[in-house]
C-alpha cells in the first residue's frame, strides 16, 4: 500500500488536453477472438456459490505487448457494450468501434504505447457466453436457466482472460458506468493486479433511483407477450417491443435536461403544428428520438442478458461486500483516477466524492476531477468532450507506467544484491 495521497479536489479544472503531433490515426481492421475458459476440471465459482462453465470469451486487442508485459490496458465496458471498442471488424462497416475517438494511435489510450484488452462481459451478449448462447447439456441456449451473476464474477473472468494471455500485471484497468462498478471490483478483488484503476461516471453501489430505473425496464421486458418467461429463443417473434422500451427509459437516464433542451427542446417532428391526436405517438423530435434509440437496440441487444446485467448492477455494493470502501480499496498497490460529470444524474458526482473520500481516508494515491458538460451520463462516450479526458487519462497513465517501471528496476536491484 502506499503511504502517500495525492488527491485533487473533486471540481477542479481538467489540465489542457493530449496535444499530437498528427492527427490521430484508427485502429485499422480489428479480429475478434475468442477463447473457452473454465472447463469441467475447473469451472467458474459464481459469487452465489454454484458452479458454471464452460465459459467461451470474446475479445479483441489492440497495439502490441511490450517484452516485459507490462503495457496492457484492460478497458471494461459500459452495459450495452461490448469487446469492439476501436477500428472495424470490416472495411464495409458504418460506424467502428465505441470508444474509437479514444483508443488508437495517438489518441487517449495510445495503442502506439500500450497494449488494449477489451472483452464482452459475462451474461453478454456479443460472443461471450450468455443467456444466448447454446448449453453444452441441451443443445439448446440457456435462456431463463442461466446463473445468476455479479460484478464479482464478471470479474473473475476477465482476470482469467488476462492470464490467459501471459499478463501478471495490467498497467491499468480502465471502465465507465458499469464498466467503472468492474474497475472497482477488479482494485478490490485483485489489489497487485494491476498499476492504475481509472473510474469515469460510476459508483461503489447503484443508488435507489438507479434501481427503481432498472426495474422499471425489466417489467417492460417481463410483460412483452413475447417474453415467454425468457424461453423465446425458438420463436419467431421475440420480446422487442419490451426490450425497445427498456432501452427508451434507460437512455433518458443517460442524457441531461440540458443536453434534451439543447437538441430537441419541444420541436415537433416532420410537422409544423400540433395534431390533437392521441394516436400519434411520434409528434415531438424527442419521442422519434427515443423509439428509434428502442428501434436500433433490438437489432444487437438480447432481453434476457439485459435482465441479467441489470441485475448484477443492483446487487453491486462495495463497501457491503468487504465491510467498508477503505477496506475494499485500501489495500490496493494501484493509483486511482475518478471522473465524474456535473450534468449525471445516474452517477451524481457525489458517488464519487465517496470513493475519493475513502482512498483518501485508506492513504491511495488518488486524483479526481468533475468535469463540466451538457451531456449527462453518456459524456465519457461521446467524441465533443474526449479532449478533456484526455487531459487527464494520458498524463495519469504515463505516471502510472512510470512508477511500475521504477518499481520493477528496484525489485530487480533488490533481487541481484
Amino acid at each position: 500500500m502506499s503511504s502517500v495521497t495525492a488527491a485533487a479536489a473533486a471540481n477542479t479544472t481538467a489540465p489542457a488536453p493530449h496535444a499530437s503531433a498528427a492527427a490521430p490515426e484508427s485502429c485499422g481492421l480489428v479480429k475478434p477472438q475468442n477463447v473457452i475458459l473454465f472447463g469441467a476440471e475447473d469451472p467458474l465459482q459464481l459469487e452465489s456459490g454454484k458452479t458454471f462453465g464452460p465459459v467461451h470469451v470474446n475479445y479483441e486487442t489492440y497495439g502490441t505487448l511490450s517484452p516485459a508485459k507490462d503495457n496492457a490496458i484492460f478497458i471494461c465496458h459500459a452495459l450495452t457494450g461490448d469487446a469492439h471498442v476501436a477500428g472495424r471488424r470490416t472495411a464495409e462497416d458504418r460506424k467502428p468501434g465505441w470508444w474509437d475517438g479514444f483508443v488508437g494511435p495517438g489518441k487517449g489510450i495510445d495503442t502506439n504505447k500500450y497494449f488494449v484488452i477489451c472483452a464482452n462481459v459475462l451474461g453478454g451478449c456479443q460472443g461471450t457466453t450468455g443467456p444466448n448462447s447454446i448449453d453444452p447439456q441441451t443443445g439448446k441456449q440457456y435462456g431463463p436457466h442461466f446463473p445468476f451473476i455479479t460484478i464479482a464474477d464478471i470479474v473473475r473472468v476477465h482476470k482469467s482472460l488476462v492470464e490467459y494471455l501471459g499478463i501478471t500485471k495490467l498497467l491499468a484497468v480502465v471502465g465507465g458506468s458499469l464498466g467503472g462498478m468492474q474497475v472497482l471490483e477488479w482494485a478490490a478483488r485483485y489489489p497487485d493486479s494491476l498499476g492504475g484503476a481509472v473510474v469515469l461516471a460510476s459508483g461503489a453501489k447503484l443508488n435507489a433511483q438507479g434501481i427503481a430505473f432498472n426495474a422499471v425496464g425489466r417489467r417492460a421486458i417481463y410483460t412483452d407477450p413475447a417474453f415467454c418467461e425468457g424461453n423465446y429463443y425458438d420463436h419467431a417473434e421475440k420480446p422487442r417491443f419490451g426490450l425497445a422500451l427498456a432501452r427508451m427509459i434507460a437512455h433518458i437516464t443517460y442524457l441531461s435536461e440540458q443536453s434534451i433542451e439543447l437538441k430537441f427542446g419541444r420541436r415537433l417532428q416532420d410537422r409544423e403544428s400540433l395534431a390533437y391526436d392521441v394516436k400519434q405517438e411520434t409528434e415531438f423530435q424527442i419521442e422519434s428520438y427515443l423509439h428509434y434509440q428502442g428501434k436500433r437496440f433490438v437489432e444487437r441487444f438480447d432481453a434476457n442478458s439485459y435482465i441479467w446485467l441489470t441485475r448484477a448492477m443492483d446487487y453491486f455494493n462495495l463497501d457491503a461486500s468487504y465491510g467498508s470502501l477503505e477496506n475494499a480499496l485500501g489495500r490496493s498497490s494501484a493509483r486511482f483516477l475518478v471522473v465524474s460529470y456535473d450534468t449525471d444524474w445516474l452517477f451524481p458526482t457525489s458517488q464519487s466524492l465517496e470513493i475519493v473520500r475513502s482512498l483518501i481516508s485508506a492513504r491511495q494515491h488518488v486524483t479526481s476531477a468533475e468535469l463540466s458538460s451538457p451531456h449527462g451520463h453518456d459524456a465519457f462516450l461521446i467524441d465533443s468532450e474526449l479532449p478533456m479526458l484526455e487531459g487527464l487519462v494520458v498524463p495519469f497513465l504515463a505516471r502510472v507506467q512510470e512508477g511500475m517501471r521504477d518499481a520493477a528496476v528496484a525489485t530487480d536491484g533488490a533481487v541481484s544484491q
